[in-house]
């Protein structure tokens, strides 16, 4: 792609975060309980209004209330069953845009029913790591003859192996599709981009993944999710690597890192290192879920 279209996806990264820090959106989740004060404190630094809900009118309450919606399936609770497809049914019909993040996917009867009700209700964005987003197509029936092999919530597969059911994730539910690795992966099924940047020690503290896609949330309140999901990526990408340079291990690493995120400015987002790629000749496999 050129050069024009390279600036104006910078323009709106930095239009965006901008619009986030000045009306601190409301941003709603149902997330894995090991990692909520992560994630909210994320959603606060980058300028969002944090509101962590379990209960089924709860949560559809919030989901009328708020642009945007963030799902995490890590830890399942008995009452999601109630929970999630009638949050996830109302913000289809009402067209509310909510992100999911795949965690577990492959682990336990239940989960595996509502991660199946996601596709019949079309997220905006699906954020998870390359194993998790290989399964995932699989389950909707979108993913072809690759097969996906979880070890718990850490990939076996890399970010380029998980590029094809990205992509046709990304077209089935018309929405955007990240890949988080050692380089990210954004794509919404037409532009493919990767995003550089980030740190070793992010995979030594909890709740770095989760948190993500509620960042992803905040900017999907004023975005598309293309560009919702490449800001947050960016984010991550920035404030890692220089609280890399700060930090001499995982525990001060995570103090830092939330600090980044609060100091990040539209600029910094927007000049992370970044390739972008139209996606070519690529088709959705196998049949729409049911």
């Amino acid at each position: 792609m050129g050069s024009a279209d390279i600036r104006h996806i910078q323009s709106e990264l930095r239009r965006v975060v901008d619009a986030v820090r000045s009306t601190n959106p409301l941003a709603p989740s149902i997330t894995n309980t090991v990692t909520i004060q992560f994630v909210a404190n994320a959603q606060l630094a980058v300028g969002g209004s944090a509101a962590m809900v379990y209960m089924p009118d709860e949560a559809e309450a919030m989901a009328r209330a708020a642009h945007a919606f963030y799902i995490n399936f890590g830890t399942i609770e008995p009452v999601y069953e109630q929970t999630l497809p009638r949050v996830m049914t109302l913000m289809h019909q009402s067209r509310i845009p909510f992100v999911i993040d795949p965690v577990g996917i492959g682990t336990g009867e239940l989960r595996m029913r509502l991660l199946k009700a996601a596709g019949n209700n079309k997220p905006a964005i699906v954020r998870g790591n390359a194993s998790e987003i290989i399964a995932l197509a699989q389950l909707w029936g979108i993913g072809g003859t690759q097969h996906a092999v979880v070890r718990g919530v850490d990939t076996t597969q890399s970010v380029d192996e998980a590029r094809h059911a990205a992509n046709s994730i990304a077209r089935f539910t018309g929405g955007a599709v990240a890949v988080s690795g050692p380089v990210d992966y954004v794509t919404d099924g037409r532009i493919g981009v990767r995003s550089y940047g980030g740190s070793e020690f992010q995979r030594f503290v909890t709740g770095s993944g989760c948190s993500l896609g509620g960042v992803m949330e905040v900017y999907l309140t004023k975005s598309n999710p293309l560009i919702a999901a490449l800001a947050g990526t960016n984010v991550y990408n920035w404030a890692a690597a220089k609280a890399q340079e700060q930090s001499s291990g995982s525990g001060s690493f995570s103090v830092h890192f939330v600090d980044n995120l609060y100091q990040a400015t539209p600029e910094d987002v927007a000049r992370v290192p970044m390739d972008i790629e139209a996606v070519e000749g690529e088709e959705i496999e196998g049949d729409a879920v049911g």
